[in-house]
């Protein structure tokens, strides 16, 4: 019979959250690599890539995060948390060494989908390891910390790709994606390995994200994070070539990558305290309704500083639209079904990151003007403010 866990002590509580950081750290750094790369791989003529060609990369990322997800959040349930973590971050660092020693576009997709697999499994593993260890009426504030160092991550690969290119070779960001490697036997000596003392013997975990009181509340979480995964990865990987269409240049649209990626981190902070006192859809909502109108001022010509500080509140929109909705997911869902909830669900809304770059990238190809692009961005965060606005706030007000 498996195992179960008390509740942990503060001291581990907060190493686990130090540990979320850096899991989720590295998660963010390779998902927004890709973007980093982007105009220095359009510019190398060596790798024959087309702007189209970020598009196709990008869906190929996010083609196998479902697999990463919906294996993850099943194994977290049925066997704990830490083996599919341990298998996780290992499985990520090698495919990102397969990214540094590919030599052409075939070999580079073959290690995205693998990256992609590995990106997939960390999201719901860690929220569910998260909401597992923290305290009450805190569960989304220490969410946001976790899921803040998404941000971190791709801020550092964004100052990483504006020191290092085009002086350097775009593959040198991915040869320090294989750093975090050294964190596995961290993993396995951190956490737990058995499940959380509130889990039931459930049998079908998956059946049950489809009762009557829960079949509402699945679907339009699914919906709503199909939007906020459309609408993060396609403004991660085409944010910067987006720009650059507008008229910056490379160091320019890096560097509204890294405002982008900084209003995401620290706002994400803020926006979860409010989250806490009660106000979860109500802040998930205002989420979607930021990113929507930050986006549209990025596409209209405003001084320089004035466009910086609405690129952050774009990246505070943008992704944190996706960590409301995970916090979202963690409340409606009980502890016995967080984790199959958590990774089923952003295992289908992964379909919204494999369809948001190519849908990014046929709309500046059909489109002419700069602005598609930025209007482009505005559509799934629009639908996805339309959809939380029809959510239950968790299972037990869900209509029976």
């Amino acid at each position: 019979m498996t195992a179960t866990l008390a509740p942990p002590a503060t001291r581990t509580r907060a190493g686990m959250l130090v540990l979320a950081c850096l899991i989720l750290f590295i998660d963010g750094y390779d998902l927004f690599t890709l973007g980093t790369i982007g105009p220095s791989l359009l510019h190398d003529r060596s790798w024959g890539a087309v702007p189209s060609t970020l598009g196709t990369l990008g869906s190929v990322t996010a083609l196998g995060m479902p697999f990463g997800s919906i294996l993850a959040g099943w194994s977290a349930d049925r066997w704990g948390r830490r083996t599919p973590l341990v298998v996780s971050v290992a499985w990520i660092s090698m495919s990102m060494l397969i990214a540094a020693l590919a030599g052409d576009l075939t070999q580079l997709g073959a290690a995205r989908f693998c990256t992609g697999i590995g990106i997939g499994a960390l999201a719901p593993l860690i929220s569910a390891l998260v909401s597992d260890n923290a305290p009450a009426g805190r569960r989304t504030l220490h969410l946001a910390i976790a899921l803040g160092s998404i941000g971190i991550g791709g801020t550092t690969s964004a100052l990483l790709g504006r020191f290092l290119l085009p002086e350097h070779h775009f593959q040198t960001l991915f040869w320090i994606g294989v750093l975090p490697l050294v964190l596995v036997p961290v993993i396995w000596l951190m956490v737990p390995a058995g499940r959380p003392a509130s889990a039931k013997s459930a049998r079908r975990p998956v059946a049950e994200l489809f009762t009557p009181a829960a079949r509402r509340g699945t679907i339009l979480l699914w919906l709503a994070t199909f939007m906020s995964m459309a609408l993060i990865y396609s403004t991660t990987a085409w944010l910067p070539t987006v720009m650059m269409k507008s008229g910056y240049n490379l160091g320019s649209s890096l560097e509204f990558m890294i405002a982008f990626t900084i209003g995401a981190s620290a706002g994400g902070l803020l926006i979860s305290l409010l989250a806490d006192r009660g106000h979860l859809k109500l802040v998930t909502m205002g989420t979607f309704a930021l990113a929507a109108l930050a986006l549209l001022t990025l596409s209209s010509n405003q001084p320089r500083p004035l466009l910086l500080v609405v690129s952050a509140l774009a990246g505070l929109g943008s992704l944190g639209c996706q960590n409301m909705i995970i916090a979202c997911m963690s409340a409606f869902y009980p502890p016995h079904l967080r984790g199959t909830g958590l990774g089923v669900g952003l295992g289908v809304g992964r379909l919204g990151a494999i369809a948001g770059p190519s849908y990014l990238s046929a709309a500046t190809a059909l489109v002419v003007s700069p602005r598609a692009g930025f209007i482009a961005f505005m559509i799934p965060a629009v639908l996805g403010l339309a959809i939380v606005a029809l959510l239950p706030r968790t299972l037990s007000q869900a209509p029976q």
